[in-house]
């Protein structure tokens, strides 16, 4: 194994301990350090072994096992020795017990197959926070090692000129006999598990998504949330960030933010400006999912960066209409790697639910996302869906036609604005804007998306999200709460909060707002107010737009719907806090700011003047 490790330029003595111990432990039959120039190499194997098939020129289709296709929230467990660390999300359980049930389950485990030697960076080279970016991941999975070298920066340069040779993640996948796990039952064998305080991950019972490319949530998400907090220096979010360019001014804007599921997170990062804006705004993306966030200790400013190297991009209603951006960035030459979508093997096209109006006439030599031909399907099944509603592409920043040029830079990029965005058909307005560090954090914490009648029975009450980080929290939410506070509290320079809501629905259901590139509109309204430039609407809720702030050349709205979009719907609102209440009330060591900020709002609410 030395000299496996030595013709790899593998020096660093932990990372060499490290896996050692790993390939005894699970049985790996050969050892295989990798980097990003094996891409090339991996996938012709990948090909060579039926593990990927062509999808065009540069472009490959895999499918995961069919009940292995999503993130499992109630398989995923942040472990540490400390029971305070348990909060109401994270589903914590004793670093001692997790890891012996993980060691058992991966005993053995990988015999006969090559362990993939991943040394991996969650964060541009050179950047404040790479110490806590580091990581290795042991995998015996040949496709994972292709979707991490397109989403994590990959190469023993990374892990061998440590400061501290110990300072990395140990990251271990091992992916299990997937049709003998019992998925979804009692006797379910899976488990997905950050042990937070020794930096481990240990994940056993997958080989998709974020169960398997560890960079990415386990460590992007859980375990640097962890250590942003036991550092007391940064923040891990599951946030979009883009960049805006003013052509007229020459000034440069950051907006980072949250939005649950289905809330147009990734469509809002991928944005570009509408046509009658394009002339003097640039919409630049650096990131769709993941923003880990610090004050520059030299400026005091609130810098940010997106840790990840690609977009691991969901494929359901991606089109040329709602993500052009999207679209491009998995062109043919890309490299991109498709998941779980429908493919024909004859024509080595791929398509998904959304990508046209309609599914391909003939589906002669179409496979669905299982693998079978649709045109076999009875009559029963003809309804049943191509592809699966969390199919996914997998492709690199650099393919993303309006990425940022300075995405990769070692500084990050300063903040000018945290945004929030749930999904509400009547309460919420289209863009709502905050200036108190504690209000922005309790609308954060109070964020959400509306449960669907048919679903919860429970109409217009949200399935609340906080920070749009509820399956990603690493500790006790009132612990996060200060935390946020305290990190965004120490800016010289504080950012504006703001609520976004492209959804609101008239009475006969259809959308108020247009959305898509016109979401730039409200955003613009809010850097003119933190600017000083607009004055918008004081409420009891936050400061609105007047009709007259905002860009409204060739939006497609009337005069009642613009209206309706801001306003207040005083009566909701209150309806709301109650639900707040409870919602907060759950959340140990809650600070105190954050419930002043809540009785404040309460009480704004009642000099409201309704209608």
């Amino acid at each position: 194994m030395d000299n496996v490790l030595d013709a790899a330029g593998l020096t660093n003595p932990a990372v060499r301990d490290y896996v050692k111990y790993w390939a005894e432990l699970t049985g790996a039959e050969r050892i295989e350090v990798v980097s990003a120039a094996d891409d090339a190499r991996l996938i012709a194997e990948c090909l060579e072994a039926g593990e990927l098939d062509p999808a065009g020129d540069g472009l490959y289709y895999s499918r995961s096992y069919h009940k292995d296709t999503a993130r499992s929230e109630e398989r995923t467990v942040v472990a540490t020795s400390t029971p305070t660390d348990k909060g109401l999300y994270n589903n914590w359980r004793d670093a001692a017990e997790m890891t012996a049930l993980q060691k058992e389950n991966m005993r053995g485990a990988s015999a006969g197959k090559t362990m993939y030697v991943i040394p991996y960076l969650m964060a541009p080279p050179g950047n404040a926070l790479a110490p806590w970016a580091t990581g290795v991941e042991l995998t015996d999975c040949r496709t994972v090692v292709l979707h991490m070298i397109r989403m994590a920066r990959v190469g023993v340069e990374y892990v061998n000129d440590l400061a501290d040779p110990n300072q990395f993640v140990r990251a271990v996948h091992v992916t299990g006999d997937l049709e003998n796990l019992g998925q979804g039952t009692p006797e379910d064998s899976r488990y997905f598990v950050t042990v937070a305080d020794e930096r481990t991950i240990l994940h056993y019972g997958s080989s998709y998504g974020g169960n398997a490319l560890l960079g990415k949530i386990a460590h992007g998400l859980r375990q640097a949330a962890y250590d942003g907090w036991a550092s007391k220096k940064f923040l891990a979010e599951q946030y979009m960030l883009i960049g805006i360019h003013d052509k007229e001014t020459g000034k440069d804007y950051h907006i980072c933010g949250g939005f649950p599921s289905a809330s147009g997170k990734t469509n809002l990062a991928m944005m570009l400006a509408p046509d009658v804006l394009g002339d003097r705004y640039h919409v630049s993306f650096y990131g769709d999912d993941i923003a880990w966030l610090w004050v520059d200790e030299a400026s005091g400013k609130l810098y940010g960066m997106n840790p990840e190297y690609g977009v691991f991009g969901v494929a359901k209603d991606t089109n040329e209409g709602t993500n052009p951006t999207a679209l491009h960035s998995i062109d043919e030459g890309s490299g991109a790697i498709f998941t779980n979508i429908a493919y024909n093997p004859t024509t080595r096209e791929v398509w998904w639910e959304g990508r046209t109006p309609e599914p391909p006439a003939d589906n002669t030599g179409w496979l669905d996302w299982k693998g079978n031909a649709i045109s076999e399907r009875t009559a029963e099944r003809a309804d049943e869906p191509w592809a699966h509603p969390n199919s996914r592409f997998t492709t690199t920043l650099d393919n993303v036609p309006n990425i940022a040029s300075d995405y990769n830079a070692a500084a990050g990029v300063p903040i000018d604005a945290i945004i929030f965005g749930g999904r509400t058909r009547d309460r919420e307005p289209l863009i709502r804007a905050i200036h108190d560090l504690a209000e922005g954090v309790y609308d954060g914490l109070t964020l959400g998306a509306e449960a669907t009648a048919a679903a919860e029975g429970k109409e217009g009450v949200l399935r609340y999200d906080p920070m749009s980080n509820r399956p990603f929290m690493a500790y006790g939410e009132g612990d996060y709460a200060q935390h946020y506070l305290d990190v965004v509290g120490a800016a010289k320079d504080q950012p504006i909060f703001a609520h976004v809501n492209w959804f609101q629905r008239g009475e006969d259901g259809r959308f108020l707002w247009p959305g898509y590139r016109d979401n730039l509109r409200p955003l613009l309204w809010l850097l003119q107010l933190k600017n000083g430039e607009v004055k918008g609407r004081e409420t009891a809720v936050g400061i609105i737009p007047t009709e007259d702030e905002l860009h409204l050349d060739g939006v497609d709205i009337t005069p009642e719907d613009l209206n309706t979009i801001l306003t207040i719907n005083v009566p909701r609102w209150k309806q709301e806090m109650a639900n707040r209440e409870e919602h907060l009330s759950q959340f140990e060591r809650l600070p105190e700011a954050i419930w002043e900020a809540h009785r404040r709002v309460a009480a704004n609410l009642e000099n409201e003047p309704e209608g």
